[in-house]
């Protein structure tokens, strides 16, 4: 189920951003907005074409949402019923794990390091 769901969302994301870049840019900065032609001959007229590609962009996002949630929904309550996802992971005993490193004298795990004596140039 979760796979069927996964392709169809898929397959909405990808015509809604092919539907998205149909439309026409309103900006007009660029001169690349386009002017319809939609003239008598045409099935659509330029505001029938606009009204049409909104409208499936609107279809087209409520659908894109209404899977994204079902998907999350199958993905936290599929698994383990409601439970959290640290609930699988197997508890570490001390054996299996990294050593703590020791801390040194001071307390602190972070090596003592003597301050460098600096080396300066000097001229022959």
């Amino acid at each position: 189920m979760q796979n069927i769901l996964l392709i169809i969302h898929l397959i909405i994301s990808l015509a809604l951003v092919g539907i998205i870049l149909l439309q026409r840019s309103e900006g007009g900065a660029l001169g690349i907005g386009g002017s319809g032609g939609g003239g008598m001959g045409s099935i659509f007229s330029a505001r029938g074409v606009g009204n049409a590609l909104t409208r499936t962009t609107a279809f087209l996002a409520v659908a894109f949402f209404a899977t994204s949630i079902a998907l999350t929904l199958l993905a936290t309550r599929g698994g383990n019923l409601g439970g959290s996802a640290f609930d699988n992971v197997p508890a570490q005993t001390q054996g299996e794990g990294a050593a703590a490193p020791k801390p040194a004298e001071g307390g602190s795990v972070l090596p003592k390091l003597e301050p460098a004596q600096p080396q300066v140039p000097t001229n022959q």
